[in-house]
């Protein structure tokens, strides 16, 4: 069965695409690296950069929202945790880290009357 099938010779001169230029593949994987910067790593170091100088600005009274979304005000700070008042005596205890966002003054009063 050997004639149906033709032998595969060698030829002396390398294949086309072998011999990669090494400065080419350094540049594309650092193109590569930069990208990925640019893209993903930056942008998220900014939001890190900005949630932490919004916990840290965190004072009595202000009304914020949690990771878990609730609503509440802020009545007691501490190195680590915070104290929140979701209702009429109730009050939570959280970390700062929970905070998602600060609400402008006076939004929980106008949640209130929405119903």
């Amino acid at each position: 069965m050997s004639f149906l099938i033709s032998n595969a010779l060698a030829e002396g001169a390398p294949a086309a695409g072998q011999q990669g230029d090494p400065l080419m593949l350094l540049l594309f994987f650092g193109g590569f690296i930069l990208i990925f910067y640019f893209i993903l790593i930056r942008p998220q170091q900014k939001r890190a950069k900005e949630h932490q100088k919004m916990v840290s600005a965190l004072g009595k009274g202000d009304e914020v929202v949690t990771n878990g979304g609730l609503l509440g005000k802020v009545t007691e700070v501490g190195e680590e945790y915070v104290s929140l008042e979701l209702a009429d005596n109730v009050v939570v205890r959280l970390q700062k880290q929970a905070i998602a966002s600060v609400l402008p003054k006076g939004t929980l009063k106008t949640i209130g009357k929405e119903k």
